[in-house]
């Protein structure tokens, strides 16, 4: 098969650098033309930690112009800031482009269902980056709450803690109104509609961390409501962990699944804990430990799966209407709008 001719239009998105490490490892299935620096066109707020024009100095740097007019381009991965991420798209949208769209969706949802819209009319590609998709112990939770191992979920409690970045990522999340939950609770919000759909209601709970300004919105939370299930998610960027602190909890009429951390790249691998109080499945009843192996690469499994849906052999694993109520329910989560 041909090789997928990409590039990636951005560097200072918080996933960036790590999107490019990806890219750069598939050669046998993307063709990487180049990169483009967006500092001159993208003035929303980023972490200007994240901003590593380094890692792309031996690339072709285009403008954006070039990037949209290139001859034989298949796809561009979207890596500007998060409040520019859904302009660019609708541009790349507009000429047909097959694209990886990184996260949070924007803080316009208006905006956001343009893009969805025009990518269904002219039926362009359309991946969202949230960053447990490719995840083989998210995966395994997603079959066990829709085979029903652990009988019908009434809880879900996860975190996104973590204790990375310095004060100017305190700053940096401060000019977001959702603060992190917005920024982060996405990648959980992803996964919970994956699982149980659209909840009846959403409940935001923003805080700041102790010594910091009510302004700076770094200690959130968001309660799901569902029929006979309460979904808790909650997200800080000051837990004191070695590892990034973020936690899972899945309780059902039959069993409960619990794990600690989300993912690892060192070598070593993901414990997850499962209690059945009766057989199911594979599983007699009783205490199990389920090991998932240190991860390659957080986003490989994501970007092959698109180049299969750009060649037509693969049909998305989520649909624009998913894409569309994860946002919404993000939105909600982060107190931009009322729950409806």
């Amino acid at each position: 098969m041909e090789k997928i001719r990409i590039i990636q239009i951005g560097m200072g998105h918080e996933h960036a650098a790590g999107k490019i490490a990806s890219l750069r490892k598939r050669p046998d299935v993307f063709e990487l033309l180049g990169v483009v620096d967006e500092t001159g066109f993208c003035t929303t707020p980023r972490w200007a930690s994240a901003y590593r024009p380094e890692l792309y100095a031996d690339l072709k740097k285009f403008t954006l112009e070039e990037a949209l007019n290139c001859p034989g381009l298949d796809a561009v991965a979207i890596e500007v800031p998060n409040n520019d991420l859904v302009p660019v798209a609708i541009r790349c949208m507009e000429r047909g482009l097959a694209m990886h769209l990184d996260k949070p969706a924007g803080e316009d949802l208006a905006l956001y269902r343009k893009l969805l819209a025009g990518c269904r009319a002219k039926q362009v590609p359309l991946q969202m980056g949230y960053m447990f998709r490719g995840n083989p112990i998210f995966q395994f939770c997603l079959r066990a709450i829709r085979e029903k191992l652990i009988g019908e979920v009434f809880e879900i409690e996860a975190d996104m803690n973590h204790s990375y970045g310095d004060e100017t990522y305190q700053q940096y999340i401060g000019k977001f109104p959702g603060g992190i939950m917005y920024n982060l609770g996405c990648h959980l919000i992803d996964f919970v509609i994956a699982a149980l759909g659209r909840p009846d209601n959403v409940v935001p709970f923003l805080k700041s961390a102790p010594g910091y300004p009510d302004g700076i919105r770094n200690n959130g939370m968001a309660v799901l409501e569902y029929p006979h299930a309460l979904v808790t998610l909650r997200a800080c960027s000051k837990d004191a962990c070695s590892d990034p602190g973020r936690y899972m909890k899945i309780a059902g009429t039959k069993g409960t699944i619990k794990f600690t951390p989300f993912e690892r790249f060192n070598g070593q691998s993901v414990e997850l804990g499962l209690t059945l109080r009766e057989d199911s499945g594979p599983f007699p009843a009783g205490e199990h430990t389920l090991r998932f192996p240190s991860l390659r690469d957080r986003y490989e499994a994501q970007l092959l799966e698109l180049a299969e849906v750009i060649r037509g052999r693969k049909v998305s694993s989520y649909s624009y209407e998913h894409d569309d109520l994860v946002h919404e329910v993000t939105l909600a989560a982060a107190n931009y709008i009322a729950w409806r």
